[in-house]
């Protein structure tokens, strides 16, 4: 089998768990090398005990590191280039994620919601664009969500405002880069199940009830639309395909979408029992 990102290098932010472990798995599938960070030591040695237990590959590097710290993020991404000689692929997929209302929040949730959400993205893009371009060649991959153009409840105000921000950060980014070596992706995706934020920190009852039926995306589908992007550049990538009719829908008429996305079953989906790779055929 081609491997279509064979001597890359990649760098991929909270990687050692969900979203982030199966896109530096699928990297690692196609022959990159891929180095990840996280700041959870348990999701790291579980990380490591799934690499030694894998196939043939790409090579995988684990690191503790917080990027939301800007001499961290420094450190580390300047590391990988002394070491590989080279920075091709940068994936922004960190977050810290408490889904609840302001009022609720603590401000040291708040404050982690901006930091590892937002301005992580910000150190990480801006410690790996002069290396990409100085090897003549990147693409930066960012995470968005699907909330940031529907805000529908309930949900996080502070999360939404963080994706709407990375949001804008990219587009302008983009604009920035125009001309050179560089390539920017924003991917934005509805809910993603299968994962230990849904089993430890969201019940379905707090979802938009909306959720009750529309199926929910996997791990492993985000991950091959990195893949797929990173082979076929695309400035902007919304999975599943439909989600560009609901933003339309919404912004048409947002009163009457949001009385819709009420309306729903009874609110006993298990998000966090979704399979890594079920869905059948995977969005692009």
């Amino acid at each position: 089998m081609r491997r279509s990102q064979a001597g890359r290098v990649c760098l991929v932010t909270g990687g050692a768990q969900g979203i982030g472990w199966a896109i530096v798995t699928a990297l690692a599938d196609q022959g990159a090398t891929v180095h990840a960070c996280d700041i959870s030591d348990e999701h790291l040695d579980r990380a490591a005990s799934l690499i030694a237990a894998r196939p043939r590959g790409g090579a995988i590097h684990l690191t503790h590191c917080d990027v939301s710290v800007r001499e961290r993020c420094q450190e580390w991404t300047a590391g990988v280039h002394r070491r590989e000689g080279r920075v091709d692929v940068l994936v922004n997929n960190c977050a810290y994620v408490r889904w609840t209302d302001l009022e609720s929040m603590s401000w040291d949730e708040l404050g982690r919601t901006v930091q590892v959400g937002l301005l992580a993205t910000v150190y990480a893009t801006k410690a790996a664009v002069p290396l990409m371009r100085a090897g003549g060649y990147g693409h930066i991959v960012t995470m968005g969500s699907a909330v940031s153009r529907i805000p529908i409840p309930p949900s996080s105000a502070a999360y939404a405002a963080v994706k709407a921000g990375v949001e804008a950060f990219v587009h302008v980014l983009r604009a920035e880069l125009t001309g050179t070596p560089v390539h920017t992706t924003l991917i934005r995706p509805a809910t993603v199940g299968g994962t230990d934020f849904f089993r430890r920190h969201v019940p379905s009852r707090i979802m938009p009830r909306m959720a009750d039926f529309v199926p929910a995306l996997t791990p492993a589908q985000v991950a091959g639309s990195v893949v797929r992007v990173l082979e076929r550049p695309r400035p902007t990538v919304d999975i599943p395909a439909y989600l560009p009719l609901l933003y339309v829908l919404y912004a048409c008429a947002p009163t009457v979408f949001r009385r819709l996305t009420a309306v729903g079953g009874s609110a006993r989906r298990d998000f966090g029992a979704v399979p890594w790779h079920a869905g059948g055929r995977r969005p692009r």
